[in-house]
Order: C-alpha cells, then structure tokens, then sequence
C-alpha cells in the first residue's frame, strides 16, 4: 500500500444504525446528558501524521456545551472542545486495533461520563487475502484482488448484552478504494453484497445515497438479485472524493431481511490537475538599496489534487529575471511558501525601475520529470528612497529689479534631482543663509519645474542699498537616505542689482498740525510745509500746488511750500470740524516721468470772543395779568469757553415803557425770566428788547428783540381762544367780520353742490323725457313685418290705453311724458275717431299689410293685429284704441267688413250690421 493510498484510508465511519440511535437519544422529550454512543469505532491508515483528525464524538448536554470539558487516558491522543478526536505526535498504528477511553465532564456540576474509542487499521484486499476475522459468531471473508469478480461482504450480526446496553455493530466493513480517471471498461464491478439469509428465501439488494439515487445520479450500481455493485463512470477526485453509501436488503414482498450497512468508497487521487496561480500577474515594490534578504511579494499557486499527497505539494521556482542588472539573480523564491525576496546588492532606481520575474510552480513536490508546472508573471517596482542630495545647475545666478517693487521675482535658480520627480523626495526647498539680513528676499519653489524663484518680499530703496549677494542652500522636502550626504553643490550664490527709479517726493512731517487764533488777516505767513525728494542722486525740482482748500483761506508757494492766509480764518465757519482746518497740498518733481506726492496740513483755530450772544426764543406767549406765567429766556453763544456765559441780561432805558412794563430776572448764568411788572397790560403783541453779555475779553453784548404776545388768560393760566385772536391784535369787529366771511363762504359751497346735484339730475331726465312734439313715434312708426300672430308674439294689448286715464301714475307737466313709458288704466277713456280714416301714408302702410296677412294661407288669425304705440294727442291718424271706444256712438265701423274675413269678428262687434 503506498503512502498516498494510505492516506486517503484515514476517514471517519459511523454505521447508520448507531446514528439512528443516536437521533433517538438526542430528540427524548426528557433530557438525558451522556455521549451519543459507549463506543466510537473508526477506521485509520497505520501511519499518522501529527494533528490529524481521526473521529469526532458527540455528547449530549442538557445544559448545552459551554461548560463540558474532554480528557482522555491516552497520551497519543487528545480531544478537541468540539469532541473531535486527534493524535498529538506522529504514530505508526500496529495491525491491531487501538482503543482508549474519552470522558467529559461539567465543569458546574462535576459530574463524568466515559465513552470507548476504537481505532481500527484499514487493510487492503490484496494485504487480506483469506484473511478472516473472528467476531462473535460471524466469520467474515474478503476476498482478494481490487476489486475481483464476486468478493462477498456478508451482512454483519448485532448482539445486545442482557438487552440493557446498546452495542455497536459486530465488525466493519472497510473503505472500497476506487481510483480515479480509470479507462474502464464500465460499468466496473467493485463488490458483491450478499446475505447469508438468502439460502432461505430469494432476497433483493439495492443501495442509497448520494451516487446512487440522489445527485449525481447513477454513479453506482446495483444487480437487485446477485448484490454485485458497479461503478458506471470514471470517477473525479475533485468533484467528489469519497462517497457513503447505504446498502438494503429485502425480501420479494419488500419486508426488510437486514439493517442497512454503510459503505464507504475512496477516489483515490491522480495528478491529473495542473498548479492554477491565483493571479497571473502579481504586482510587487522593494526600496532601492535595500539589503539582501528584503522580503519583496509573495506568489500562490493551489493545486486542485490531494495536498497531502505529491500530487497536490507545490514546488516554486525562478525562471526568468528582466533586466539581468546589476544581476541576473537579484531575487529568489521561498520554494514552499512562494515568498519572493532580494538575494543580491545594488537595486538602485535611476538605472533600473522595474523588474520583471516569471515564476513557475511545479507539483509532485517541484519534480520537473512527473510533475506537471504552471508559470506567473511577478513585476518588481523599485521604489524611490532620497538617495540624490539636489544640485544647483551652476554656481552663480543674477538678477536686477527696480527699487520699490514687492513680490517681483528677481531670478530662477535652476537644480538637478536623479530621484522620482514631483515626490518628496525630488521637491526642493531652498533657504537663504545668508546676504539678506532685513528680509527683503524669499525664495519660492516652483510646484512644476523645481526651480526656485527669488522673490522681493520687502521693498528695496536704491539710496540705502545697490546691490544684494545671497547665498541659497537647496535640499528635498524627504530627508536624505541614511549614509547619504549633502553635495557641495547644494549651495550657489546669487548677486541681485538694485535699479534706481525716479520716486516721489514726500512731505515728513504728514498730517502736519499747527495751532493759531481765528481771525488772522490775509496775508499772514502760517508754516511752510514743504517736501523732500528721495532721489538724493537726480538734481530735480519740487513745485507744489493746492489739492484741497475747502474754504479757499489759504495760499501756498508753489517753489518752497509757504502757507499764508488768503482770507480770514473764522473757527465757527461750517469748514471747521471740532476747531480743526484741513487742507491737501501736492509735491511734485520734473522727473521723467515726474512723480508726486501729497501733504494734508491741519490748523488748529483758537477761539477768540467774535460772536455776540443771542436770545432764544425769539417769540413768547405771557398772559395780561402779572402772575406765575412768566417766560424764560435762554442765551446762546457761538464761541466757546471762555468766551460765552456767564451772561448779563438787562432791559434798555429807552424807550421808558419797556421797564416800566417788563421786569428780567437771572436764573443763572445762562438763563434769565421775563414777567411783567405793572398789574395789567392789554392783550397784544409786544416787542420787548433785552441786551445780553457774555463774559469775553473784551465781552461781546447784542440787543435781541423778543415778540411777546399778551393775552387773556384763563383760571389755569393758559390763554383763551378768543384771547390769542385778540392778542394777535384784531378786534372785536375785526372778529365777527371774519366769522361772517366763513359762513358765507361755507354757504355759498352748499348751494354750488346742491345746484351740480339738481343739474345732473334734470341732465339724466332729459335722456328719459322729451316733449310730445319731439317724439317722433306720434308721427311715423315702424312697425316691422307682421308676424306669426298671437302664436307667435305675445302683445300686450294695454299697451294702447292714454296715460291721462292713469290714476296711480304720478302727475307730470302737461305734454311731458318718459320716452319708454306706454299709458295704462283700467278704464280707458279713447279719443273720438274721424268717421273716415285718414287716407295718409299710413293707411297706405297698414292696407298693404292687411292685404299680404289676407293673401297668406299659413297665418293664423289676427295675425294683423299689432301692438301700436299710443300715438299721443292730436294725431291725425287717431289712434287705433278707438276700436275699443264704447262712448262713441257716430263711428261707422262698417268699412272693416272690406278688410278680409280676418277682421270680421270686428266688423260684427262694431259695424252696423243687419239686425233681426
């Protein structure tokens, strides 16, 4: 038996009857801790290796398996915490069977539970050729050569020891080993199930499972009547490497002659499967410089044969290296793990960036005669490490730039880097060290081309200084690799010209603040304000000018920049805010192109006492009779302290009445009352003088007029209404001539509205009334084509009543009536109707219709008839309510009998007639 062979007889068999029982034992409606079986029976190859899984043995707990623990009396052999079975050390198993004791036991309640493990060797046909083995009553026969024509597994028997223990089965019956990818010829016999009952009563075989009657179906097969088993088909290790199969026996009548047996059939494994890599490419990087040794990728091939045969033992190996540089082994490869690592010295970047590695893997343990290989690509990226200090491209570097600029750039310093551009370890960052000590210049990496860019950060004056020699140093944002030191080139001087331009002059002394008193004349020298020129090195001229002069109070020199006064300087004009004049002067040179500069100059006005006060309010109200109603005065300066109050308030001598009448008192300094002095004075408005004074040096008095209305006043001391009027200085004619004028104006636009009422509403009658002679219906009416008589128009006959026989309509001027009114009554009176008609034009009118209503078949009757309007009084035509007329008794009515038949009613009613 070889060892591969060996190895795939090392399986785990339970019989299907002790699983039965075991079901039963696990589904008891009462819980019953305890393993599953007392003894565990399983087959083995005779060589184990360490760690490898033999049997696994269950224990029932009814508090589940957290706390059951397992032990064995065997030192070979341990039990795992989910009861499986296996060895700890490699073991070389004797013929005979191996049996030890498991016992688990609760960790809460202490309790134990022992159960028998056999371990049984797994034999060979061909290493049991007539062997027999004797177990209880039963002999059993395998017959030799894999598998020969008619090799018998008799069925075993089951004993019960005093029927209180369960047993296990008798014997086993071993694995049936089938190899895989066999040419055939099928379906190829493996064994021949047999019954020793069948010398008694004809017997039936079949067999169930998975190969056999579930998926993949008809794997195996079964002769029903001799129970020989066949295998139809070359069998697949990779699909299926083992198959359990359960044989019955049964009598014609179906009845079961035997328990089922297990059979279990081993696909032995053929290489018949290539290494398969998992990628085919597999992407890798190592630093430049590395040492040897550094672990680079790793590469995995599985082999889809048994691995723990030769047929699945994967082997690596190099093939191929691209670029062979600095050698054509700088990498190998871990043979068992596919681990690729560095072997030689000198990766370096900047002249190799990647390699390329075919890999082959190799089964039947890497031998190439046997085994069969599959290959992978491996790229190697070398990655960048700072190992290249960065080098200015030359020594020196210059540049010029105009005197005032910022944020010019001056020059580019330009440096070489052999590492991986735009990364740290390529980006440069320059300093300056030394040659700048005010910080006039940085230095600023260009992110695209690395340069670095000198620029003026702080303006530069061409009179302090004409020229710059910087000294940068360059270095890489990464830190150089260990052992690597700066180059001499990383430090390169650049010398900066400073150009001069022609600058603007400027004032020092800007705002410029002088203080002097309001009032100087014009012409008074101030201050001369005047400009420097910084261009020390150009002979130029400064000429000055005004920019500002709100006022216009001021003049400047235009050559040296002297202030006069052009007119007089008055701190209270609105051009001075809080005593402050400002005014904007502007210097400029005859440079090319000539510059400027400008100058705000600030004079401080002194006060001095040029404004008298004056007297507020201007008008007061004060009642005739000297009482509490006094008015109170207040004085107002424009100056400032101390040429404003305390003030002085006093009446004039002239003229005498003024203090004869009035009297002032002072409040305060600012305040004083006026009152009356005599015990009436008669209502009217009066002009009161006081003088006031402020305390100025020399002070400043105004005489100010107050108007004072005197007025009668009521008991609150408030005047009257008729007392303010009269104060005013009107009289008591004066009064009711003006109330008269109000109240005629007011009447006067009563009767205008009254009169546009009655005007818009005679215009709005006119549209409804009109005169009788004017109404043209009482001459000529159109009456329209005669219709389809009664039928088809309703006429209101009423219509054709006079108006003066309507008592309950309202009486109107005679000969007046509305456009659209027609007269109705009850009892109409009707105007008395000429004997003969009028023959005028319109009893030309109506006898054409009577004679086109006669000659119509289709007209109903009176369909002549029509609603006339009434045709008003005095018509010549009369008007056809007479028909009606029952008060006249010398009409003649007969004519009506001409008309047609239509009219006949008529003429029977009216005309004379024949009478009986």
């Amino acid at each position: 038996m070889t060892a591969g062979a060996g190895v795939l007889l090392v399986l785990l068999s339970l019989s299907g009857a002790l699983r039965a029982q075991n079901e039963d034992l696990t589904t008891r409606e009462t819980c019953k801790a305890g393993f599953s079986e007392d003894d565990y029976t399983a087959l083995i190859s005779q060589n184990i290796v360490e760690g490898e899984k033999l049997l696994q043995v269950k224990f029932i707990s009814c508090l589940g398996t957290k706390g059951t623990q397992y032990e064995t009396n065997s030192v070979d052999f341990k039990v795992g915490a989910d009861g499986t079975v296996f060895a700890t050390r490699e073991l070389q198993v004797p013929s005979e069977q191996v049996a030890f004791t498991v016992t688990a036991w609760d960790s809460q309640t202490a309790e134990r539970w022992d159960a028998v493990v056999r371990l049984l060797v797994a034999q060979t046909s061909s290493s049991h050729s007539g062997h027999k083995a004797q177990k209880g009553k039963k002999t059993v026969a395998l017959d030799p050569s894999p598998p020969p024509k008619d090799t018998l597994l008799p069925w075993p028997q089951h004993q019960n020891s005093n029927g209180l223990r369960r047993r296990k089965r008798d014997w086993v019956i071993p694995p049936i080993n089938v190899p895989e990818n066999s040419r055939g010829p099928f379906p190829q016999q493996l064994v021949r199930i047999r019954s020793d009952k069948d010398n008694d009563i004809p017997i039936r075989y079949s067999i169930t499972g998975v190969g056999a009657d579930q998926p993949p179906m008809e794997v195996f097969s079964i002769d029903s009547m001799s129970g020989r088993m066949y295998v139809t088909r070359p069998m697949d290790r990779e699909e299926h490497a083992s198959y359990h199969l359960r044989a019955h026996a049964v009598d014609m009548n179906g009845n079961k002659v035997e328990n089922p047996i297990d059979l279990y059939i081993y696909v032995i494994d053929m290489n018949d499967n290539r290494p398969e890599f998992i990628n085919q490419v597999y992407n890798g990087s190592v630093d430049e410089g590395s040492k040897p040794g550094t672990y680079v990728m790793t590469v995995t091939a599985n082999d889809a044969d048994d691995s723990t045969t030769a047929n699945g033992m994967v082997r690596y190996r190099i093939l191929t290296q691209t670029p062979q540089s600095p050698s054509q082994n700088m990498f190998t490869i871990n043979s068992e793990t596919g681990d690729i690592v560095t072997v030689a010295a000198g990766l370096d970047r900047e002249k190799v960036q990647q390699y390329t590695v075919i890999v082959q893997a190799t089964d039947m343990e890497g031998n190439l005669n046997y085994g069969l290989s599959n290959t992978a690509t491996a790229i190697i990226t070398v990655t960048d490490v700072n190992d290249n200090p960065p080098e200015f491209t030359t020594s020196t570097f210059a540049g010029e730039v105009p005197e005032n600029r910022v944020e010019t750039v001056v020059a580019n310093l330009t440096v070489m880097d052999r590492d991986q551009p735009h990364s740290p370890n390529w980006n440069a960052v320059y300093r300056i060290i030394s040659g700048d000590p005010s910080g006039h210049f940085s230095v600023r990496t260009d992110p695209v081309t690395n340069e670095g860019m000198v620029t003026v950060v702080k303006a530069v004056d061409y009179e302090l200084n004409r020229a710059f020699m910087l000294t940068v140093m360059v270095s890489n944002q990464a830190p150089l690799a260990s052992g690597i030191q700066m180059s001499f080139q990383s430090t390169a001087g650049v010398t900066i010209s400073i150009m001069d331009i022609n600058e603007a002059p400027f004032f020092p002394s800007n705002h410029k603040l002088i203080r002097l008193e309001e009032g100087m004349p014009p012409g008074t020298v101030l201050t001369t304000f005047s400009a420097v020129d910084p261009d020390r090195f150009m002979q130029q001229a400064v000429r000055y000018s005004k920019l500002s002069d709100p006022a216009n109070w001021l003049h400047v020199n235009t050559t040296n920049g002297q202030i006069t006064t052009a007119a007089v300087l008055d701190r209270e004009s609105l051009y001075t805010k809080n005593n402050v004049y400002e005014a904007t002067f502007l210097a400029a040179d005859n440079g090319i192109p000539p510059a400027s500069g400008t100058g705000t100059l600030q004079i401080y006005l002194i006060d001095i006492n040029d404004n008298a006060p004056e007297l507020l309010p201007k008008e007061a109200q004060i009642c005739e009779k000297p009482n509490l109603n006094a008015i109170n005065i207040t004085a107002a300066d424009a100056d400032v302290d101390p040429n404003i109050g305390p003030y002085v308030f006093e009446l004039p001598f002239v003229p005498a009445a003024v203090r004869k009448n009035w009297t002032i008192t002072r409040l305060n300094g600012d305040y004083a009352q006026l009152s009356l002095r005599i015990l009436y004075l008669e209502a009217g408005v009066y002009d009161v003088p006081i003088i006031v004074t402020d305390s100025g040096n020399p002070p400043l008095s105004n005489m100010s007029i107050i108007k004072v209305k005197v007025c009668p006043c009521d008991d609150n001391g408030d005047c009257t209404t008729i007392g303010a009027v009269a104060a005013a200085g009107l009289g008591t004619g004066a009064i009711v001539a003006i109330l008269i004028c109000i109240l005629i104006l007011l009447t006067m636009v009563l009767l205008f509205v009254v009169w546009m009422k009655r005007r818009e509403k005679e215009r709005h009658t006119k549209q409804l009334l009109i005169d009788p002679e004017d109404d043209v219906r009482d001459n000529i009416l159109k009456y329209d084509e005669e219709g389809g008589g009664e039928e088809d128009q309703d006429y209101d006959l009423s219509q054709l009543q006079q108006p003066e026989a309507m008592g309950h309509v309202p009486s109107k001027a005679p000969g007046v009536r509305r456009v659209d009114e027609r007269p109705v009554g009850a009892e109409p009176q009707y105007p008395v109707r000429p004997v003969v008609p009028h023959p005028g034009d319109i009893g030309e009118f109506i006898n054409e219709g009577l004679r086109a209503a006669d000659n119509d078949p289709t007209a109903p009757p009176y369909d002549s008839l029509l609603v006339f309007d009434y045709e008003g009084s005095g018509s010549t035509a009369g008007s056809v309510s007479s028909l009606n007329s029952s008060s006249s008794g010398d009409q003649d009515y007969d004519y009506l009998n001409d008309w047609g038949p239509r009219f006949k009613k008529l003429a029977d009613m009216y005309g004379g007639g024949e009478e009986d």
